[in-house]
């Protein structure tokens, strides 16, 4: 460990969220700040709303953490407050993410702060293609201020220089990375898992994890479910469904399941901190998502050794390489998730090859050490001091 005075001289870097919860942003985020070079910078999490108890995955000591407490709908007064934070923070370098934290650009300018880093993790269902003219015009806005835009996928890349006018040099494509040790292929028989007499012997388990929000559309993988019963015939007394995470969509799903008869088939537990564990229990995994960044769980998928069956949105083509580590198919389509999981079904030993692919494709290009370098360079590139011609 450093010493203190050492970590007290380290600069300061603070990251705007919107919120700190259980999310692949915020996944991202704590990953990032636990394997950057401890010493080289000092980490504080400003959140526009508040904080949970997923801040205790945060290993660096040090890290400050601070709610805005920003209101529902428009709180002026939580423009003043974050102005005030930044100001008694004094970073060297702020990093906004997404389109919650992109006003903080211009609070930051005005508060001082010299360096300036946005990046786009994603989009939320009110612009899935990011068309929206207003949100346009604010980015466009405040395009000026930002030294330096990162995309977490090579589409929020395209977007950022075609659409809003970033120009190349100043924007960088850093996706996700993905612990391996921690996530990696079952050894043995599957964990036991869920309430009594969820899973069965010789149990297909289909799984997903991921905000039960509407952007990520679950409920077209319960009408997928449905559909592998009632229209392909598979049988019920083997087939499983598990989906991990909590939000507003998590009863509509409940319901549904429910309606058809077949929610003793199903388990959605919420929020869960075994993710490493209910990703060994499953046979193939589903992110049926509208929009995605760089889907931090389809590479825990992946560095699993399981087949994955995503929509063809946002990065997800970038992770998943259809027909040879998964199967992409169109959003919105229940049947088509339907047939890509029975291929699987039917066929172990394609579900067995595509798993494996995934694997050593995480292990060759997704690590989480190769992410904090990218990181660090950006950081380092802006934090220089500039060169005098000489």
């Amino acid at each position: 460990m450093l010493p203190d005075t050492e970590m007290a001289a380290a600069p300061l870097i603070v990251h705007l969220i919107h919120r700190l919860d259980v999310g692949g942003l915020e996944n991202g985020l704590i990953n990032l700040i636990n394997h950057l070079p401890p010493g080289r910078y000092r980490h504080a999490i400003v959140c526009l709303r508040d904080y949970t108890d997923y801040h205790l995955r945060i290993e660096r000591p040090g890290v400050q953490i601070i709610s805005i407490n920003k209101r529902d709908g428009k709180d002026w007064g939580h423009y003043l407050r974050l102005f005030q934070t930044l100001k008694r923070l004094r970073p060297l370098l702020i990093h906004t993410r997404n389109l919650s934290g992109i006003e903080g650009q211009l609070l930051a300018a005005c508060a001082g702060v010299r360096l300036r880093v946005h990046g786009e993790h994603g989009r939320d269902i009110d612009d899935l293609h990011g068309l929206s003219l207003k949100y346009r015009c604010l980015r466009k806005l405040l395009r000026p201020l930002i030294g330096h835009f990162i995309a977490v996928s090579k589409d929020l890349e395209a977007w950022l220089i075609g659409t809003i006018g970033a120009r190349p040099q100043h924007v960088t494509h850093i996706g996700n990375g993905v612990d391996s040790l921690q996530f990696h292929p079952r050894l043995g028989p599957p964990a036991a898992i869920g309430p009594d007499g969820f899973l069965c012997e010789d149990a297909y388990v289909i799984g997903s994890v991921g905000r039960m929000a509407e952007v990520k559309d679950h409920l077209s993988l319960v009408q997928a479910f449905i559909l592998l019963i009632a229209e392909h015939a598979l049988p019920r007394n083997r087939l499983r469904l598990l989906i991990a995470g909590d939000g507003p969509c998590r009863q509509t799903c409940l319901d549904l399941l429910r309606q058809a008869g077949m929610e003793e088939l199903a388990w959605l537990p919420g929020t869960r901190d075994d993710i490493p564990q209910l990703m060994r229990a499953m046979d193939v995994f589903v992110l049926p998502s509208l929009a995605e960044g760089t889907s931090n769980t389809i590479l825990e998928a992946m560095a699993s050794g399981l087949p994955v069956v995503a929509t063809a949105v946002g990065g997800n083509p970038d992770l998943v390489h259809s027909g040879w580590t998964g199967t992409l198919v169109p959003p919105r389509s229940p049947a088509m998730l339907a047939d890509a999981i029975n291929a699987y079904y039917r066929l172990p030993a394609l579900a067995a090859s595509h798993g494996q692919r995934g694997r050593r494709r995480v292990l060759a290009e997704y690590s989480l050490i190769a992410m904090a370098d990218a990181y660090l360079a950006v950081y380092d590139s802006l934090a220089a001091p500039p060169q005098r011609d000489r």
